[in-house]
């Protein structure tokens, strides 16, 4: 035993040695390793950001807010569970749950094996779900197809939570994916749906199925959009239930008059494939708008003959008027100056204008009337003060009371929140005193009380708001420059955080070791005095006594704002990696840009779309090197997506002695090329502005390059055409100048489609720079 012992002692000794000798031999290599390890943790890649997604964001199921506020649903994995081929457990679909906001108890409302289909082993993929109004009936989107911009093509299934009855609609003549925008009626019974581009209801109690409209075909389309209308007026579900749900308004398209732009699919087929559809350019025939309502007692439909309407009008917006008897049409132009409201009495289509809202030059955004007290009066946005403003509005249009005076601006796109009609608040998001942040504020419906902000300052940023019906709840999403989004629930009476739910704590933790550069918000001013927003990004070992290289990120169009203090996920990490290849990154927002500095900052560039903003483009840069002597105005460039790239190119062409290399993605290079809504709406009609649009589009001084150009365009972009890639490079082989070109196959306006594109598309853009802008000699 004694000798067991010590031999064991003996061996356990010589062991030890060994170990210390090997630990003291590989001390080095593993400090080494060690350092190693760290330096990749700290440093950026481009196969990090864009192949391995070590920066991806956390993200929530889709939350939805009850109607009677009584807690939000979300949709969240599955507790059952199934062993895959390695034995591992795995969650068997997904639940909705419900949460109590004051408690946040969790209860299963719809498991995932209610989501099952009879005969079927998986349930249903959620990709949308809506509650009927008393909340005994789920309607799910499933087997979604993407329609242009979005998956608005499905199959829709009924579930009844008293039988657990789950049904599919459409009928065994539906082919699969073929509903569009089904809803239920306001009490349940029926759900209506558009099926080739026709409108139908089916009765939930019997599945009898009635087809509404019958006349589609041949350029005819009912309850859904073309492209145009979808892509310029933000708008895809075509018709709405009344709120008695005794009648259904559509919207009507007669495509016919627009002529048809092809794509060319050259990869996917042995042969290639066409794809066709009704595009109208710049002047060309738009289709024609009409607004039907049918009483599905009788099934009759009358459409309400609206004042000179015609294909040269448009109808951006339609909704109920706070009743079943009539309904709000907003008729609109084609300069798009002038948007008139028309009252349209549901039985017998007789109209009655109630206001008109003019601008000088365009109105440049449309949003639905929010009705209130039983369609009394209802809230509006206008720009009719030089701000853009809420206003409360008399049914007859007679009394209007601005709810947020002063010199700010309301933001453009989802400005209400919340509208509380009991406790009297409507709730907006706005940027007062900081044009690149964005605060919750509340004013009184009566005006009483107004702009009063709600946001704590300690959330300096961009914040937006899911509230509750009622105001009282929402998930509070918040961002900044260097801060990626955190998600939180929190009771909106002073702004109290109930619970945290996305804190991003992988990615804040993951930021924190890399050497991220400096940022500062900036102004400088053009040379008539108009100041001009901007950031910049520096090194993290900024030196300032060297010169840098600096590449601007532009876009520069009325539809976007770049300088905005919020988190950008892959493009701010494309920015810090240029950082550390020694660049200085900047971006200036233009005159024009959708930036919320009042009517005059956005109206300025009427019919002269990349002419001012160019200029403005330029003084910046100027302005800049001569308040930092470490910008390198040898070595400038830029680069931009769809505007960003149009501008891009005006930068390389206007202004050749500035810009010396650029990397324009799927740019605009002639606006006459673009749709019709986008381009007249800001450019003016070709007849009035013809040398605007011919001054404003880069393709006309493409003879002026002197730098590197890399131009990039999807050959299956519907948006903006591969067709004005293809004539800014015979404009530019004519002129003898020299280029380079990237074509991505059947990529659409994005250039994201296709395995590896994104990183594929970074790695080349990357590279160029550092070709022909860090190494320029």
């Amino acid at each position: 035993m004694q000798l067991t012992t010590i031999k064991q002692l003996l061996i356990g000794a010589a062991l030890t040695t060994a170990i210390v000798a090997c630990q003291s031999t590989d001390s080095k290599p593993n400090e080494q390793a060690k350092n190693n390890l760290a330096k990749e943790e700290n440093t950026l890649t481009l196969k990090r950001i864009y192949q391995d997604y070590e920066f991806s964001s956390d993200r929530i199921g889709r939350i939805r807010w009850l109607a009677d506020n009584s807690g939000y649903t979300a949709i969240e994995k599955s507790a059952a569970s199934k062993k895959d081929k390695k034995g591992k457990s795995i969650s068997v679909g997904k639940d909705i749950v419900i949460y109590n906001p004051q408690t946040l108890d969790r209860e299963v409302l719809v498991s995932a094996q209610q989501l099952t289909p009879e005969g079927k082993d998986s349930p249903l993929s959620i990709h949308n779900y809506i509650w009927s109004e008393d909340r005994k009936q789920l309607l799910i989107y499933t087997n979604s197809k993407r329609v242009w911009r979005s998956n608005s093509r499905g199959d829709y299934w009924v579930l009844d939570l008293a039988t657990n009855k789950l049904v599919q609609l459409g009928g065994k003549s539906a082919k699969p994916s073929s509903l569009m925008f089904a809803k239920f009626s306001p009490d349940g019974t029926r759900v209506a749906y558009v099926r080739e581009d026709n409108v139908y209801i089916e009765n939930l109690s019997t599945n009898n199925i009635t087809q509404l409209t019958d006349d589609a075909g041949n350029g005819i389309i009912n309850g859904l959009f073309d492209w145009v209308y979808e892509e310029e007026f933000s708008i895809r579900d075509g018709f709405r239930w009344s709120p008695d749900g005794s009648k259904i308004a559509f919207w009507q398209l007669d495509t016919t008059g627009s002529k048809d732009f092809i794509m060319i699919n050259n990869t996917d087929e042995l042969y290639p494939t066409i794809t066709k559809f009704p595009y109208p350019k710049v002047g060309e025939t738009n289709s024609l708008a009409k607004i039907g309502i049918v009483d599905l007692s009788t099934k009759e439909t009358i459409f309400p003959d609206l004042p000179f309407n015609s294909r040269n009008m448009y109808i951006p917006r339609m909704n109920w008027a706070g009743n079943g008897k009539e309904i709000l049409i907003q008729h609109v132009n084609r300069k798009q100056d002038t948007n008139r409201l028309y009252l349209a009495n549901s039985t017998s289509g007789q109209l009655t204008r109630i206001m008109t809202e003019q601008e000088e030059t365009f109105l440049d955004f449309y949003d639905d009337a929010h009705w209130l007290n039983d369609g009394n009066y209802f809230i509006w946005t206008s720009e009719r003060s030089g701000w853009r403003d809420l206003y409360r509005i008399s049914r007859d249009g007679k009394e209007v009371i601005n709810l947020t005076p002063g010199d700010f601006d309301v933001t453009a796109f989802g400005s209400i929140q919340a509208i509380d009609e009991q406790g009297g608040w409507v709730y907006f998001t706005a940027s007062i005193g900081n044009t690149s942040e964005r605060y919750l504020y509340r004013s009184k419906l009566d005006g009483s009380v107004v702009n009063q902000r709600l946001t704590p300052n300690t959330f300096a940023g961009v914040n937006y708001y899911q509230m509750s019906p009622n105001g009282q709840w929402a998930v509070h999403s918040y961002s900044a420059f260097d801060k990626p989004t955190q998600k939180r629930l929190v009771s909106i009476e002073g702004h109290q955080e109930k619970h945290m739910l996305m804190s991003n704590k992988k990615l804040v933790n993951k930021l924190a070791k890399l050497n991220k550069p400096s940022h500062e918000f900036f102004q400088v001013k053009a040379r008539d005095g108009v100041v001009l927003d901007g950031y910049i990004m520096r090194p993290a070992d900024f030196d300032p006594t060297k010169k840098y290289p600096i590449i601007f990120y532009v876009y520069s169009e009325p539809a976007g704002q770049t300088v905005q203090n919020r988190w950008r996920g892959s493009s701010y990490l494309w920015d810090s990696y240029m950082t550390e290849q020694g660049y200085i990154i900047a971006s200036i927002d233009s005159r024009g840009a959708q930036t919320p500095k009042g009517r005059e900052w956005r109206k300025s560039i009427y019919g002269a779309v990349g002419i001012l903003a160019s200029r403005d483009q330029a003084d910046a840069l100027d302005a800049m090197a001569k308040r930092w002597n470490y910008i390198d105005t040898n070595r400038v460039g830029i680069w931009g997506h769809s505007g960003g790239g149009s501008m891009t190119l005006n930068m390389l062409f206007r202004y050749p002695e500035k810009y010396h290399v650029g990397v324009s993605l799927a740019p605009v290079p002639d606006q006459k090329l673009y749709d019709s809504i986008y381009q007249e709406r800001y450019s003016g009609l070709l007849p009035d502005y013809e040398e605007g649009y011919k001054q404003g589009s880069p393709i006309t001084h493409a003879k002026n390059l002197e730098g590197n150009l890399l131009l990039v365009h999807g050959t299956g972009d519907d948006n903006v055409h591969y067709q004005g890639a293809e004539r800014l490079i015979n404009e530019l082989v004519k002129h003898n100048k020299q280029f380079d070109f990237m074509s991505y196959p059947n990529r659409s306006h994005g250039i994201y489609e296709g395995e590896g594109t994104t990183l594929h598309l970074n790695t080349m853009k990357t590279q160029y720079f550092n070709r022909h802008l860090k190494n320029k000699q």
